[in-house]
């Protein structure tokens, strides 16, 4: 079992990433069982588990085969003009959020984003659209069977980051990792240090190939209170 070095300098030296491999997950899957048996051994009070958003998601059944959805004509338009990293360059994807929030506030966006561009502020579409975006992840990339499933955002991620603690005594966290050096903690039981859990998962160590890896569980190796955990009152 590998264990990754977690060296950034907004942080101390001694935190150490192990990434834990699983069974696939399927929809109606008790994830947080899953995460008792998978890091037993290997995780321990003091720890921080980091569960990876997606495979919460698919345990909830919070996804849907592309296929399943017809893309209107605004859809393929605007998706072939949307950068290659872009969850909205995919027209299935894009169609869900023209559902969820009405054609005339994504050309509106739309609009606003190339306006903004040309003065030299980019990412408006994103800022508009907020979470009717951040709540979907396109299906490139995603293990098979799930290569062409659109994954909504998991459900009450807190609720299952405490699920997971009461379980194994370990506290937890829901997380959004990429390899663009961007992670957000989404949800986690009580007591952990969002914004250092967030900073030591940039490198992504979870992966977002086929490692099929969605736990990581990150250790602190120094003296001293971890910084991944909130000091006690």
């Amino acid at each position: 079992m590998r264990s990754l070095r977690i060296e950034r300098p907004e942080l101390p030296p001694g935190i150490v990433a192990i990434p834990v491999r699983t069974p696939l997950v399927h929809p109606g899957d008790d994830l947080a069982a899953l995460v008792q048996r998978a890091v037993t051994g290997i995780a321990q009070p003091g720890d921080v588990l980091a569960v990876s958003e997606t495979a919460v998601a698919i345990a909830q059944g919070q996804s849907v085969p592309a296929e399943y959805v017809r893309p209107s004509k605004i859809a393929y338009t605007l998706s072939r003009r949307a950068g290659a990293l872009a969850t909205v360059n995919q027209p299935e994807s894009l169609q869900i959020v023209i559902d969820q929030v009405g054609a005339w506030k994504v050309l509106y966006a739309s609009a606003m984003h190339v306006a903004g561009r040309l003065i030299g502020r980019r990412g408006m579409f994103y800022e508009i659209m907020g979470e009717a975006i951040t709540a979907i992840d396109g299906y490139t990339g995603t293990l098979p069977p799930f290569e062409r499933s659109i994954v909504f955002a998991p459900q009450n991620p807190d609720a299952f980051s405490q699920s997971v603690f009461d379980r194994t005594g370990v506290a937890c966290t829901v997380v959004d990792a990429n390899d663009l050096e961007k992670a957000k903690v989404l949800g986690a039981s009580s007591g952990v240090n969002r914004p250092n859990v967030e900073r030591a998962l940039l490198s992504n160590p979870h992966g977002n190939g086929d490692e099929q890896t969605p736990i990581v569980v990150l250790k602190w190796r120094a003296d001293g209170p971890s910084p991944l955990l909130e000091e006690a009152a």
